[in-house]
């Protein structure tokens, strides 16, 4: 039977969970950052549509 050696504590050290959410963080804003540069087209004029009054019914 061959025996594994563990050499990890188990704990993240906190240099790296600080250099992870940093590296996630500026992922994320970059992501953000692209979105809001894209121009999505939009309609030109509003759109509105009148509903009748007689179309509504009370539920109590």
């Amino acid at each position: 039977m061959q025996f594994n050696k563990n050499t990890s504590s188990g704990k993240t050290s906190f240099i790296g969970l600080t250099i992870k959410s940093i590296i996630g963080l500026t992922v994320i804003m970059g992501i953000m950052f692209f979105i809001n540069k894209v121009d999505f087209p939009a309609p030109k004029k509003e759109i509105e549509k009148i509903i009748p009054n007689e179309n509504f019914k009370i539920v109590k």
